[in-house]
């Protein structure tokens, strides 16, 4: 026997109490057709009023009626239409909090706004709560969704606000419809020591990518985002437009080392003998990518050779570690790929495909050896959480020193070393450079400088001790404005007659008239002692052992030291918030690159701008 289910609470005529539905096939919802006698189980056609009803129990269960009705009670596991018909006001406290998540949702996804439209997100939200009213497609474009920009845009601000100093990355990007953007991504190290990041805009770059047009959208976001004060400096990449345009915004201006180590390395592999190599592996991975019937061969002698099962790797020409990769898995499959050509199945000569001779295995050999720093440093890069400029010097010092020349070395790796160290050499002027030895010289894991010669060496310890001098001047400078204003404000409201000061007080003060100008701590005093100071933490902080490469953050070290250095963890914050690398802004690039899609082809530059800002800065 079917269980009978209760009739709606909405159903409130006493007949109900002695009948009930059925549950529809699959236990979708209730069956209305047929009213259900909880007496006899009989069937009666239910038409939306209850005149079968009574006359069915008049005739066979009159004694029913004559007994109490017991009160309806709520089946709990029935769906009720009460459920359904109660909506939430759309200015209710839950109704805003859903309709936040659903704008969390489509920001972090970066999902086209028309998901509020989808069937399937639409039935998920409703059976989440019934009464809650979905807003239409408009309403978050125009309302929801800049309403939790604004939001976010003012925590934002105030975070910003209390950065001592703060470091851009900016690079442009195309999106799928071919509309050029620019991206901006602003750093800074917070009172925790965490090195933050924030994308601050999004801007449609229509006119031409020109250093002053660039310059122009650079001054415009540092006057939005208040940051004229904080001494900006930028990352870019290497082109000569994003130098002008720094140099024209007046902001202190580094190359992403990312991007120019594979400038070098490409130099490296446009080589002509070095070209020639590449584009006959490219050919032979390229013929087992494509040939489902060479690929089942390849695993079959992998799994015969006892080799790693693993796919032969194509190339990308925008990344210079692919074509690494490349060789270096050939290398892995060579004499499987040998086997697999020469095997019945694919009935290949070597020739017909694979055009390399011993001397090419060698040479490949040696390029893969040779390039190991180039593609170990650009690892260092671009997975590291955040390569910060202080790692730049060492790395730079470090590869010059690898890619010099040794009687050793064969012809194509003497060329191969040439391009890069030429290439690298010419990357960073002498500004640019001293700036990224003070920042290593603020790295306790670079603090050594063992790249640099002494009077080089000890020309930046000085600098660190006079900026930390400096700082902390400043700092005294604004603490003591707080209280020379309270003097006067009270001064100028001693209105009413006050108590003499004690004797002593007074006394005090009159020596202070008679032999202040004599036995006062003036400034040069102040000046000694602020310079004494940073002079020996300066001293400490050199004899003090390195942080391990392997140990921990140099952020971390400085909230752990910050109270034995004062006054060089000031300037560590200044320092350690530049970025090596512009990447975190390229990230951007691999979701932003999604966003005008067909299906979000109306979006304009704002709600790129938006979408993008939120993607970023909204806390999961």
């Amino acid at each position: 026997m079917s269980k009978i289910l209760e009739a709606p609470l909405s159903l409130k005529a006493d007949v109900w109490t002695h009948f009930g539905f059925k549950a529809k096939e699959g236990n979708q919802g209730i069956d209305k057709t047929n009213a259900i006698c909880k007496h006899c189980q009989a069937s009666i056609r239910y038409t939306g009023n209850t005149t079968n009803l009574r006359t069915h129990l008049q005739r066979h269960h009159a004694d029913k009626l004559a007994s109490p009705q017991p009160k309806k009670t709520r089946d709990p596991t029935q769906t009720t239409l009460d459920n359904t018909t109660s909506k939430l006001p759309s200015n209710s406290v839950r109704a805003q909090k859903i309709t936040e998540s659903v704008v969390h949702y489509i920001c972090k996804g970066l999902c086209p706004y028309s998901v509020v439209e989808n069937t399937g997100f639409r039935f998920m939200i409703n059976t989440l709560d019934p009464r809650y009213v979905i807003p239409t497609r408009s309403y978050m474009t125009d309302k929801a969704v800049p309403r939790m920009y604004d939001k976010v845009k003012d925590n934002v601000k105030s975070a910003l606000s209390s950065a001592p100093r703060v470091a851009l990355t900016c690079d442009g990007w195309t999106s799928r419809a071919t509309e050029a953007f620019v991206t901006i991504t602003c750093h800074y190290v917070n009172e925790e020591w965490e090195l933050m990041s924030h994308v601050l805009q999004t801007r449609a770059m229509h006119e031409s990518h020109t250093g002053s047009n660039i310059a122009e959208l650079l001054k415009a976001a540092l006057e939005e985002w208040d940051l004229v004060s904080k001494d900006p400096a930028i990352v870019t990449d290497n082109a000569a437009n994003m130098s002008v345009a720094a140099e024209l915004a007046g902001m202190l201006h580094f190359r992403c080392f990312a991007h120019t180590l594979n400038l070098a390395s490409q130099r490296a592999l446009k080589l002509p003998a070095v070209a020639r190599l590449l584009g006959r592996v490219r050919r032979i991975s390229t013929f087992f990518k494509r040939s489902t019937t060479a690929s089942h061969v390849l695993r079959q002698k992998q799994k015969l050779l006892e080799l790693p099962e693993h796919k032969l790797i194509t190339d990308v020409v925008t990344r210079w570690n692919s074509a690494h990769d490349m060789l270096e898995r050939f290398l892995e499959q060579q004499p499987a790929v040998s086997a697999a050509l020469l095997s019945n199945e694919l009935r290949k000569t070597e020739k017909e495909v694979c055009t390399l001779c011993e001397s090419d295995i060698t040479s490949a050999e040696e390029i893969v050896d040779a390039m190991k720093p180039m593609k170990i440093a650009t690892l260092v890069m671009s997975k590291e959480s955040s390569p910060t400029l202080s790692v730049v010097a060492p790395l730079h010092a470090q590869l010059i020193q690898d890619f010099q020349e040794s009687r050793a070395d064969s012809e194509i790796v003497k060329e191969i070393k040439a391009a890069i160290c030429q290439d690298l050499s010419k990357r960073y002027m002498d500004q640019q450079k001293e700036t990224m030895y003070v920042c290593s010289a603020l790295d306790p894991r670079f603090k050594a400088l063992p790249f640099l010669p002494d009077d080089e060496r000890e020309e930046i310890y000085l600098r660190i001790t006079a900026e930390a001098r400096r700082i902390q001047e400043l700092f005294q400078e604004e603490a003591e404005v707080i209280p020379g204003e309270e003097d006067n404000h009270v001064e100028d409201k001693d209105d009413i007659p006050a108590s003499p000061p004690p004797k002593k007080k007074k006394d005090l003060c009159c020596l202070a008239d008679l032999l202040g100008s004599t036995y006062s701590a003036g400034p040069k005093v102040r000046h000694r002692t602020t310079q004494a100071q940073a002079e020996e933490e300066m001293s400490r902080y050199k004899e003090a052992p390195p942080l391990s490469l392997a140990e921990g953050s140099p952020l971390s070290w400085w909230k752990e030291h910050q109270n034995e250095y004062p006054l060089m963890s000031r300037l560590a914050k200044v320092y350690l918030c530049i970025p090596g690398t512009s990447v975190s802004s390229e990230r951007v690039f691999s979701k932003a690159g999604d966003i005008v899609t067909a299906q979000r082809s109306v979006l304009s530059s704002k709600h790129v701008d938006q979408l993008l800002f939120l993607n970023k800065n909204l806390k999961s």
